[in-house]
């Protein structure tokens, strides 16, 4: 498994922009598919975006395709969330997770979790 560390959460504006990073620690983060989900209070963690191992695929949850960007960089074993146009709605706590092989929109396909960093956008 790889341990994961969150950044870059914060409070901002609406229709304001955020990047997200998560750092992986390990040798063979290059080997997994990566994957951002958010939980907002009281509600179920959701799936955002994922990315294939070598980041020429990414996938997205129809509320923020457009507006989301996911994207990694194997060599400095990070992958990003690049949020733009934030709404009120966006706010929660991101998490990213990893899972060998090909990414999936479900989150207990995951085996490796962040801590999450939070996200809070003012109306």
């Amino acid at each position: 498994q790889v341990q994961l560390v969150e950044s870059g959460g914060g409070l901002v504006q609406t229709g304001g922009s955020l990047r997200l990073s998560c750092a992986a620690s390990g040798r063979t983060f290059s080997s997994y598919a990566m994957g951002w989900f958010r939980q907002a209070p009281g509600k179920e963690r959701e799936f955002v975006a994922c990315i294939t191992v070598g980041g020429y695929t990414t996938y997205y949850a129809d509320s923020v395709k457009g507006r989301f960007t996911i994207s990694r960089d194997n060599a400095k074993n990070t992958v990003y969330l690049q949020m733009t146009s934030l709404q009120p709605e966006d706010t929660a706590l991101y998490y990213c997770a990893a899972r060998k092989a090909i990414p999936t929109r479900h989150p207990n396909d995951y085996n490796s979790w962040g801590q999450g960093t939070q996200v809070t956008v003012s109306s």
